[in-house]
Order: structure tokens, then C-alpha cells, then sequence
């Protein structure tokens, strides 16, 4: 029985019962939060009167954004204003009663509004509190504003993927934004490690999540090339390789796959050449062992190639859209996305891209409009009728 033939009919939510406060905005923070939400945890998003940034991005339906959606399922929605009394004590309530906050506001920003770790673990000493920001959260360039795009360019990992396009000398723009993505999923790990830390010691702690140094993980051997000389060889070992129709994607990893890779090129002599025998030579020579694949790629559509290639056990694919690779029915068998509703109508979402035997990891069904939780949450902390309290933005600020 495979996995996810277990997992059918599971209930069970791993983070049930688990209540977080999230207080982020954009992608990192919301990724990260979703992902908690999708595990059972009860999430909690503050927002202000407008609604955060995403709210407002296409593709929007009847004014709802289907890309806040994918971020956001799951969550409930309440609405505070952060710089008035009424709104710190709201929070202070809050997370006396939470496991767990999220907030991804540049360094600083939560100690002005008196929201910071340090003091909200006086009122909850179980509270783990993970800030996601651009370069940690000290340091002298702990304070810069940071979006994605910005980290790519100051990891490096625009520069290295240069590297890899012979001939070209500007950097790309990358619109796939994997800092944001990368940096809440390191996130999510982290919480999830505290959350087992707190059942041996009773205690939170605080979680200083950097998007620059989530972004360096991603340069794993570039990493070491930075320290150490290696010298490329003379064409990127992966890149697109032309078929008659299009592009097919190889890649040689071993011994065995380099061996039916020379069988299907009609190069079977090619495996003891001393030019392409050992992987040291062989990466000297990439030029002439890709040039002899693409003579013979040529002659093939990309499904033939594709054909041949997985019949000698060769990895490889065609390049493909985003469309196309929904379209894939292994993502059918996995059961990979996910219908979510709101005021706009339907939409799919990605389901986490892990199944566990003995929990359920899909995303909730619908998602909450703005402010929707807000008089139910202050109702439960006691605020719905506290006169002492001054409420709305004519409330003292901080």
C-alpha cells in the first residue's frame, strides 16, 4: 500500500489545537504560516482596516486575489490597529494564549509597538515567536528594507546563476521570487523544532529567521567554489539540450546513467575513451560529449527522445510550463492541489508536497473574508465590551 493510499480518509491534523498569531505580510511570512495552517493549527491574521499588500494582486475575481489565497487558506482573519492601546492589548491577550507568532515587519518594528519577544513572553513564557526578516534581525545591515528580489542579488545567487549562461554578462531578473518561498519554509522547520524543543523544557524562544542566508543554502556547491578554485568546465554540465521540437533536459549523475546515455546516442566506445571515461575527464571534455548527444537529439522529436532516454534509465524531461506540469497526471495521482472558495468563486491551491501516513495536510475549503474573526476573538479575550480600554484609531497610539 503507497502513502497516499494511507493517508486517504485521515482526519487527523499534526498541529491541532496549536493556536499562531500571524502577524506577516507578503510572501515569506504568509507561506510560512499557511504551512502551519495546513498542519491543524488554528492561525490567526492580523491585518489592518485596508488588508494587507496581497489582498490587491492578480489574478483578482470580484476584487479577491487568487495569489493571497494560495498564501492565506486556512487562516482567520481579524483586524486590530497595531498603534493604538486597544490593539496592543488585544495582541497581549492573544498571544497569553497562543503557541506561537509569526512576523516578518523589517527589525525594530515590533519593539516600537511594545509587541516585541521580550515582552510578550512575560505574559506567555511557552510563546514561540519567529521573526522572518531580510537580514536577521542584528548586524549592520540588519535594518535595510529587503524583498526578494533584493536578496537574490545580494546572496549571490543571481551572479551564480549567470555563471551558468555562457555568453550572457547582465543578470537575469527572476520573477519566481525563491527567497520568499525558501526563507518561510526554513521558518516552518524552525517552529516546528522549537515546538519539540518546548515539550522537554516547558519554554518558548525566539526564532531569527534570515532571508540572505536562506537564499545562501540554495548555492550549495557555489558555496564551496567561493572559497576553494574550481574550474568550470567548458558548458554547463545541465543545461537545455535541442531535439526537433523543442528542449529536453539531461542529466548525467552517475556512472550508470552516463553509460546508457552513450548506448542511446549510438556512443557505446565513448564509455572508455579516456576523454570521457572518469568524471574528472569527462568534465573537461563536456563540450564534445554534449555536442555528440545533440547530433543526435536532433534527429528526434522531444517525445521520441524522451522515449529512449527513459528506456535506458536516463534522467530527463521536457521543458514544460506551469500549466503543463499541473497538467501531469502524477500530480492527479498525488492529489497535489487542492478547491478553495471565497467571494470570487473557486480556485486551486497547492497542497504541501509532503503526505503524512497518520495525519491530513491538505488546506481548508474556504477563505475567510477581511476582518471576518475579529468581533468573535475579542468577544473570547474579554475586549468585545471593555470600556477601560479606548478602542479604533482614535485610541492613544505607541
Amino acid at each position: 500500500m503507497q502513502l497516499a493510499d494511507k493517508h486517504e480518509g485521515t482526519t487527523t491534523k499534526a498541529f491541532a489545537g496549536l493556536r499562531v498569531l500571524d502577524f506577516s505580510t507578503t510572501i515569506a511570512g504568509p507561506h510560512c504560516a499557511r504551512m502551519l495552517a495546513d498542519m491543524g493549527a488554528e492561525v490567526i491574521k492580523i491585518e489592518t482596516d485596508g488588508g494587507e499588500t496581497m489582498r490587491t494582486r492578480p489574478p483578482l475575481r470580484k476584487g479577491c486575489s487568487t495569489a493571497f489565497g494560495q498564501l492565506n487558506v486556512g487562516k482567520k482573519s481579524v483586524v486590530l490597529d497595531l498603534k493604538s492601546e486597544d490593539g496592543k492589548e488585544a495582541v497581549r491577550r492573544l498571544a497569553a494564549a497562543s503557541d506561537i507568532l509569526v512576523e516578518n515587519f523589517r527589525p525594530g518594528v515590533m519593539h516600537r509597538l511594545r509587541l516585541d519577544y521580550d515582552r510578550l513572553r512575560t505574559v506567555n513564557p511557552k510563546l514561540i515567536y519567529c521573526s522572518i526578516s531580510g537580514y536577521g534581525q542584528t548586524g549592520p545591515s540588519a535594518e535595510l528594507p529587503a524583498y526578494a528580489p533584493v536578496i537574490h542579488a545580494a546572496s549571490g545567487y543571481d551572479m551564480a546563476h549567470l555563471a551558468y549562461q555562457p555568453g550572457r554578462n547582465r543578470p537575469d531578473y527572476c520573477g519566481i521570487y525563491h527567497a520568499d518561498v525558501v526563507t518561510g519554509t526554513y521558518g516552518f522547520g524552525a517552529i516546528a523544532s522549537a515546538l519539540y524543543q518546548r515539550t522537554v523544557t516547558g519554554l518558548g524562544q525566539h526564532i531569527d529567521v534570515s532571508m540572505l542566508e536562506s537564499m545562501l543554502s540554495l548555492t550549495l556547491t557555489e558555496l564551496q567554489s567561493a572559497q576553494f578554485a574550481v574550474k568550470p568546465p567548458p558548458r554547463p554540465m545541465f543545461g537545455p539540450t535541442e531535439t526537433a521540437s523543442g528542449y529536453v533536459m539531461i542529466t548525467v549523475a552517475s556512472e550508470k546513467t552516463f553509460q546508457g546515455l552513450m548506448g542511446v546516442i549510438g556512443h557505446p566506445e565513448w564509455i572508455s575513451d579516456p576523454r570521457f571515461a572518469t568524471y574528472a575527464a569527462r568534465r573537461e571534455n563536456w563540450a564534445e560529449v554534449m555536442d555528440g548527444v545533440e547530433a543526435w537529439s536532433r534527429q528526434f522529436t522531444t517525445d521520441a527522445c524522451l522515449a529512449a532516454l527513459g528506456a535506458a534509465g536516463v534522467p530527463a524531461s521536457a521543458y514544460r510550463t506551469v500549466s503543463e506540469a499541473l497538467a501531469d497526471p502524477q500530480i492527479a495521482h498525488r492529489q497535489a492541489l487542492s478547491e478553495v472558495r471565497d467571494e470570487g468563486g473557486s480556485f486551486q491551491v497547492l497542497n504541501l508536497p509532503f503526505r503524512m501516513s497518520g495525519a491530513d495536510t491538505t488546506p481548508a475549503k474556504t477563505m475567510a473574508v477581511l476582518g471576518e474573526h475579529t468581533d468573535a476573538l475579542r468577544e473570547e479575550i474579554s475586549l468585545a465590551d471593555d470600556a477601560s480600554i479606548p478602542t479604533g484609531k482614535t485610541a492613544a497610539t505607541g
